[in-house]
């Protein structure tokens, strides 16, 4: 029997460690359905607002394609350094799809 490698070593003392949320922290989610060709504009518009944590796109049938988080602290130019490749991806996605849903958590 072969000795583990690193990458075995490292795999099997791997732990999971989950966030921690603060429970007085409100969040109202929204779900909304939109055509693929809107989708890019939609989530600059959504991305601009502010006060969104997070956004889901997934297909009409529930299946998630793309979940991103939107840090506090992203304004002004670093909106679209930031988020040109989440951006892509998301015309991409909406060239190849027709429906898709959007799921938005809004700080309450």
């Amino acid at each position: 029997m072969n000795p583990p490698n690193d990458w075995q070593a490292r795999q099997t003392n791997s732990t999971s460690v989950e966030p921690e949320v603060e429970s007085s922290e409100k969040v109202k989610v929204e779900e909304f359905e939109i055509s693929g060709d809107n989708l890019v504009d939609k989530v600059k518009e959504l991305i601009h607002q502010g006060n969104i944590r997070r956004i889901t796109v997934k297909k009409a049938q529930g299946q998630i394609l793309l979940e991103f988080p939107l840090t506090v602290g992203v304004v002004g130019g670093l909106i679209s350094i930031t988020f040109f490749p989440i951006l892509a991806a998301l015309g991409a996605i909406g060239a190849l799809v027709a429906r898709l849903r959007i799921v938005i958590e809004r700080k309450g």
